[in-house]
């Protein structure tokens, strides 16, 4: 039976601008700046990205919008795909190109690197960079480090499902990454150097995919460069706004999350709108799953103690 003590209030998906977008974030801007286009086009402040890229960073960002936000949880926590490049020889303070120097080491070998990387797989213990929007004693840790303080970041657990030495022509080294949500790149680009007896910084990074979300979809918008935003900056009231297309979340949607879903009848489907107990299968390998009627979205609920409760009402 689904308990419905955790039931969020009903929200509607029926709106044009309620949805997702697979936005191509280019390399130069920040995150957030990537959904100005997003927001000026749609004409809605109700935009919000799944997972921050670093300034420097290119690729796959998921966009939700609208009321669609209220999902944001669940795209969070998916896997992350990367490839990056290494720059072997030198760490700066932010651990990307955009940092100070701080310290310089010799190259290691090819064979150096990969006799470590099998220390990053699996399930390991990460300190996250100084430089990140973790919170320490209730304040940034960037905003800490910019103000010359050294705040202590606690290790914590990620999982490295692969790791991979794509090549190394002296003194980069690309790779691929295949990990969980909250594992920074440019931490284990600083470890895997420290292990192999170097220094290193991550110099570039492209996302590739988010859970089964990927750079090659059809759906793919290509967001702003560094050099539009610059020019919109300077003339924003001219800009043509452009026509971007919102996604619904459908059943697509949903298994490419990984996550199962169940169809229920439209009788079934007045019982949630109401928040009533439902009966659904219970089973131990089930953690949260989404429920549709006739292809419409109802609701996301979560598995706890052999009881289902209700993440959100989608409906």
């Amino acid at each position: 039976m689904i308990n419905n003590s955790a039931l969020s209030a009903p929200l509607r998906l029926c709106e044009r601008s309620s949805g997702l977008i697979l936005l191509n974030k280019s390399a130069g801007i920040t995150s957030f700046d990537s959904l100005k286009c997003i927001k000026r086009s749609l004409k809605t402040g109700k935009v919000g990205h799944t997972g921050t890229l670093d300034k420097f960073a290119h690729g796959l960002l998921i966009v939700l919008v609208g009321k669609a936000l209220r999902l944001s949880q669940w795209f969070t926590a998916c896997d992350k795909k990367y490839k990056g490049r290494i720059y072997f020889g030198i760490e700066t303070d932010t651990l990307d190109p955009e940092g100070a120097k701080i310290a310089e080491a010799a190259l290691p070998s090819r064979n150096d690197i990969e006799k470590v990387l099998s220390q990053f797989t699996g399930s390991i213990l990460q300190a996250p960079p100084i430089y990140s929007a973790i919170h320490v004693n209730g304040k940034r840790a960037s905003d800490l480090a910019r103000a010359g303080l050294q705040p202590e970041m606690k290790k914590r657990p990620v999982t490295i499902h692969k790791l991979e030495l794509l090549s190394w022509e002296p003194p980069f080294a690309d790779i691929f990454v295949h990990c969980s949500s909250g594992t920074y790149i440019r931490s284990l680009v600083r470890d895997i150097a420290l292990a192999a007896g170097s220094r290193a910084h991550l110099s570039e990074l492209q996302r590739t995919h988010i859970g089964g979300f990927e750079l090659s979809d059809k759906r793919l918008h290509a967001g702003d460069t560094e050099k539009r935003r610059a020019r919109l900056n300077e003339n924003e009231e001219n800009e043509e706004n452009e026509d971007i297309n919102v996604f619904p979340i459908d059943k697509s949607v949903i298994k490419a999350l990984g996550m199962p879903y169940f169809d229920v009848s439209p009788d079934e489907a007045v019982r949630i709108r109401h928040g009533k107990p439902l009966s659904l299968p219970v089973s131990s390998s089930l953690n949260n799953a989404a429920i549709f009627c006739e292809e419409t979205l109802l609701a996301i609920v979560k598995q706890r103690e052999g009881t289902w409760e209700y993440g959100c009402v989608l409906t």
